[in-house]
């Protein structure tokens, strides 16, 4: 297994292993050096995503930027944060339009050689479901709610959070403590990192 991060990062994009089942091809996203600070673990590309090969790229993105208060400049720097989603290639959509889960073979084949070389890591933010139930294992919440009501209970080292996609607007309004105590932690932490 390589031991640098642009190895790995090189053998991720260059990775075919499921590419039959995927409807698009592959096209693995990741970003990141070793410098990073933050970890950011999401779900998978959606198509704008695959299609620009830039991670976050899409209305979720924006609406992560701005729970963390950081402009595409910062997200972007690699230095600053490093972008491991859970299936590094879009999945297609199912018919009711969503996009499929994340395939199940990328965060057991790249994760924790990525993990364990990005040593700088001090905050790793795990975004939904997938991300959370692949990372946390036992310490996982009965659902997602839960999960990211129990936030105090994963730091210093990770921060769960929802999605933020179009689909977390009522989620939002019904949970206030997300906006209220979550969201002022992440940001004091994010900026505490990167400055």
């Amino acid at each position: 297994m390589p031991d640098t991060i642009d190895q790995i990062f090189r053998d991720i994009r260059a990775c075919t292993y499921c590419e039959a089942d995927l409807p698009m091809g592959a096209r693995p996203v990741v970003r990141g050096t070793r410098k990073a600070k933050i970890c950011i673990i999401g779900q998978a590309p959606g198509i704008r995503v695959h299609n620009s090969g830039v991670p976050w790229d899409d209305p979720s993105g924006k609406r992560l930027r701005g729970w963390l208060e950081v402009d595409d400049n910062t997200f972007y720097d690699e230095d600053n944060f490093a972008i491991i989603p859970i299936g590094f290639c879009y999945p297609g959509t199912m018919e009711n339009g969503g996009d499929y889960p994340p395939r199940k073979e990328c965060a057991p084949l790249w994760h924790a050689p990525v993990l364990d070389t990005l040593e700088n890591v001090e905050l790793t933010l795990l975004i939904g479901s997938y991300a959370q139930a692949y990372h946390l294992g036992k310490k996982l919440q009965k659902n997602m709610t839960e999960t990211v009501r129990a936030w105090r209970d994963y730091l210093p080292e990770i921060l769960p959070t929802p999605h933020p996609s179009w689909r977390t607007n009522g989620w939002q309004k019904k949970n206030r403590w997300f906006d209220d105590e979550l969201l002022p932690e992440l940001r004091r932490r994010v900026h505490g990192l990167i400055g």
